[in-house]
């Protein structure tokens, strides 16, 4: 291929790419780097910045069809895909389960080896203008921190290869390579994102400019893996060794880190919390759908010309013609707060009664319920609900003897192959205006928003002994929430930190991580999974009952299911690459 039809196609590519980095097709992969010369690509600028967007490309957002959601206690994956392996403890080193599409240990290290290419090579690009040589330098170690990030937060230690290697000459380094210790491995990351946050700008000119990273991009990256690494997980005190966590040093001293990072995401004054309305359930809804609201920091962007997001079709009601997808459960549903704070139980005769009233106002912009209002049905169903309200019970029908399964449950008149197991069906992120049997969304995937600093400020205050930062820090979600604010302190006041990180944030792909970090998973995912029957009634006056019940066994194994093992194929290739203390037993 000719150099000038290479240029053509990769900036062509580039430009589609430009206002949004959420294109879903890999265009440097389409044209192999090896099928021209290599060393073209770092005499032209433009496709210098086609190879620096290819980074962006290969972030994983979790728009996809499994969310991280269904191996937690968040939600369940109707259609398995191996989820079933990891929920049920038997995630292995030679089959991860469903976790392998999301830990990545072979791509993440693809995409480091091309951050240290770019990193050789950048000093030689003929840029005419330096500013643009430093921004792209900044993003490229913003990308290598993003991606050690994700292999840490999976693996604990892993090896921090900051060179490429030839496939010749450097075999033999390459296959003896160990594993650094966490310790190194965090201070590595925290000094990229310092790296990038000198080079970066704090925004761009462009008007929809949230899908590059900036200043307060690497800041939050920084954070949000100062707090990872200050969690009990790591400490000295449950560490076995010094590539799973730390075997010295002080955790109120780390979490003081993790408080400083946040800060200076604060101290910006660039990020504020979302509030367009009065309406707190409006306002939570619109965080994932307005584009470029002020609590956005760094997102992944969606253009409906360039297919778009598929995530209404694959969560949506099979009622409507979706696919069901990650079902939200019980266990999730149980533990949202009531409005005025106190805790919901099934126990209390009054709230069993009508489970889904006076409930925390996040509840009813995440969860679609039987009996929520949603939107029109389409035209096989519009005749037996002109409404659009959710379905899932079983109901006692007008003539009292008959009954009628719900148009939403695995029995529906419309799809019963997609139906929920649970009762349930996920109404975050989704665009209630969007018909997602035919149509793609454009709601952003976001990487980093401002509630997140606030709550990542709020436990490392906590952690670190300032119990009036951490306060204040929470309250100003739960405000914004529409939810009291909070005026305990001590493990009480750790209890709402968790409380507003598990609710706030839900299904953004920090439950995984929480739970385990705070060593609340041996517990919380040990429990089996749950949904609920509604049985109803379609004759007015006659009451609804709900009941709880179990819909998948689930285990977590304590000594194992804390940390992903290192791939076995990785092990057999490199025997200094040492596997987790617990598979190794």
């Amino acid at each position: 291929m000719k150099k000038l039809t290479v240029i053509k196609y990769i900036v062509g590519a580039f430009l589609l790419c430009a206002a949004t980095t959420g294109c879903n097709k890999d265009f440097l992969e389409k044209k192999p780097l090896n099928e021209y010369e290599e060393g073209d690509v770092w005499k032209d600028v433009g496709l210098v910045q086609a190879f620096v967007n290819d980074l962006y490309v290969q972030m994983r957002p979790g728009f996809n069809e499994v969310m991280l959601s269904s191996m937690t206690d968040e939600s369940r994956f109707i259609h398995d895909y191996n989820t079933s392996r990891v929920v049920q403890g038997n995630a292995s080193a030679d089959d991860p389960g469903a976790l392998g599409d999301f830990a990545r240990w072979d791509a993440h290290y693809k995409a480091i080896r091309n951050c240290n290419m770019f990193l050789e090579k950048v000093a030689s690009v003929p840029f005419t203008d330096e500013n643009q040589r430093t921004r792209m330098t900044g993003e490229v170690h913003f990308m290598r921190a993003w991606y050690y990030h994700l292999l840490v937060r999976y693996y604990g230690g892993v090896p921090l290869i900051t060179k490429t290697f030839s496939i010749k000459g450097d075999e033999q380094e390459i296959l003896s390579i160990k594993r650094a210790t966490f310790d190194e491995c965090i201070k590595f990351i925290a000094a990229e994102c310092d790296l990038a946050a000198k080079q970066l700008p704090k925004s761009y000119e462009a008007v929809s400019s949230k899908g590059r990273v900036t200043v307060g991009a690497a800041l939050a990256l920084k954070a949000r893996m100062l707090l990872f690494a200050a969690s009990d997980l790591f400490d000295k005190k449950y560490a076995p060794n010094e590539l799973m966590g730390y075997t010295a040093g002080d955790q109120a001293a780390r979490y003081k880190l993790a408080m400083d990072a946040a800060d200076s995401v604060i101290k910006m004054n660039m990020y504020s919390l979302y509030k367009p309305t009065a309406d707190p359930t409006e306002n939570y809804t619109r965080v994932f759908l307005d584009k470029d609201n002020p609590e956005l920091i760094f997102v992944k962007q969606y253009d409906k010309a360039l297919l778009g997001t598929s995530h209404d079709l694959y969560n949506g009601p099979n009622g409507y013609h979706n696919w069901g997808g990650n079902v939200p459960i019980e266990n999730f549903v149980s533990g949202y707060q009531m409005k005025d704070g106190s805790a919901f139980s099934w126990s209390n005769p009054t709230q069993a009664k009508a489970p889904y009233e006076n409930r925390d106002p996040r509840f009813y912009a995440t969860i679609l319920y039987d009996g929520a209002k949603w939107k029109p049905r389409p035209s096989d169903g519009a005749k037996t609900d002109p409404i659009g309200v959710i379905q899932t019970g079983k109901y006692e029908a007008v003539n009292g003897t008959d009954s009628v399964w719900g148009l939403d449950t695995r029995n529906s008149t419309i799809e019963n192959w997609n139906g929920t197991y649970s009762g349930y069906y996920m109404r975050k992120f989704m665009d209630k205006n969007l018909d997602a049997q035919f149509f793609r969304g454009d709601q952003s995937w976001i990487f980093f928003r401002y509630a997140e600093i606030l709550l990542n400020y709020a436990e490392a205050a906590y952690g670190s002994g300032n119990e009036p930062f951490a306060r204040d820090a929470v309250n100003q979600v739960r405000l914004r929430a529409g939810m009291p604010a909070t005026t305990v302190s001590g493990p009480a006041l750790l209890a709402v930190i968790k409380y507003e990180r598990r609710y706030e944030l839900s299904f953004e792909e920090h439950r995984f991580f929480d739970a385990r970090r705070w060593r609340d998973a041996e517990t919380a995912f040990n429990e089996n999974a749950k949904g609920i029957e509604v049985l109803g009634s379609k004759i007015a006056g006659h009451p609804f009952v709900y009941r709880p019940f179990s819909i998948q066994d689930r285990k977590f194994v304590k000594a194992k299911n804390y940390l992903l093992p290192i791939p076995a194929n990785e092990i057999r290739k490199n025997s200094n690459l040492l596997q987790q203390a617990d598979y190794t037993k």
